[in-house]
């Protein structure tokens, strides 16, 4: 059917532009929602946020891309 590849299509975008809480993003980087709060007013860790009205959201996209930047490979 037409529509169905066009329902496939949204369904990708959606699953990788997922908007987070800070809870989920915290939950995710193991971390708590303060240090989140913390990097998002210091500027000190460079994770991209969106405001959003009174809320803060996070992009799944966004969180992969800062753990990807940070990974180590030395010990």
């Amino acid at each position: 059917m037409p529509g169905e590849n066009r329902m496939n299509i949204d369904n990708n975008l959606m699953s990788k532009e997922q908007l987070l809480t800070p809870e989920e993003a915290a939950e995710i980087l193991r971390t708590t929602v303060g240090v989140l709060a913390v990097w998002r007013s210091t500027g000190r860790v460079n994770l991209r946020f969106i405001k959003l009205g009174g809320k803060v959201l996070y992009r799944l996209s966004a969180i992969i891309e800062y753990l990807d930047e940070n990974e180590s490979t030395q010990v």
